[in-house]
């Protein structure tokens, strides 16, 4: 009887413990994402949103479509003044993650709430 009294506790107490261990191992990998995609920032704006008319917003762009363009810079099949370069420096499963991170973003903009 003592046993599954202490049992019940431990359980709940590994559960906890595998909980945050998972918690924190996709906060770690989202911040490697969110680090590989804030490389575009500089010519696609901060989270893939260009502004100003400069090249093009990644946010919202269909997943597949930007595979696609990294992949025809990479092999020199699409042509650009950089991006040949840069997209040599990404996996293609790294090109996968990105491109589903901007994806995922809305298309336009969010405006941020004053209060």
């Amino acid at each position: 009887m003592t046993h599954s009294i202490i049992r019940q506790p431990i359980l709940v107490i590994f559960s906890l413990l595998a909980s945050l261990s998972f918690a924190t191992a996709v906060n770690a990998q989202s911040l490697q994402i969110k680090q590989w995609a804030a490389s575009c920032a500089a010519c696609h704006g901060t989270d893939g949103y260009s502004e100003g008319g400069g090249l093009v917003s990644l946010a919202g762009q269909n997943k597949d479509e930007l595979i696609k363009k990294m992949n025809e810079y990479k092999t020199g099949k699409r042509e650009a003044t950089i991006m040949h370069q840069l997209s040599k420096g990404y996996t293609d499963e790294q090109i996968e993650i990105i491109s589903a991170y901007f994806a995922s973003l809305p298309a336009v903009k969010p405006v941020a709430k004053t209060k």
